[in-house]
């Protein structure tokens, strides 16, 4: 059933004007028991009123492994990359999914399939 929503979630139209951020990249590397992830994101940041706010590592099941805050816009820096350490990954999850947020906008519809160990 988590499964159904979280799929449903994905589907569901947005409105056409919305300016979600872009995920251009993704970047993991194994750290003792956890994970580090470097998020490149592409966003038409136009100061404090609107900009890319945030990522997260979601599992299969739409569960949030991680949360990575972006406390303040990049209008200037674009594609800008940014790190969150420290993910533990349930054992055998093999994938795992990014999604950006935008402040005005909120969570976007893309998804950033990862599949890790490789």
């Amino acid at each position: 059933m988590k499964k159904l929503a979280f799929a449903l979630l994905i589907l569901t139209p947005l409105p056409a004007w919305a300016e979600f951020p872009t995920i251009e990249a993704v970047k993991v590397q194994p750290s003792g028991d956890a994970y580090n992830f470097a998020v490149t994101l592409k966003h038409p940041d136009s100061g404090w009123d609107h900009y890319a706010d945030g990522w997260e590592v979601l599992d299969a099941d739409g569960n949030r492994l991680g949360y990575r805050l972006l406390a303040h816009p990049h209008e200037h820096e674009q594609p800008f990359t940014r790190s969150l350490g420290g993910v533990t990954i349930p054992a055998g999850t093999d994938k795992v999914f990014i999604r950006a947020h935008c402040l005005v906008d909120g969570w976007g519809d893309q998804l950033f399939e990862v599949t890790l160990g490789e």
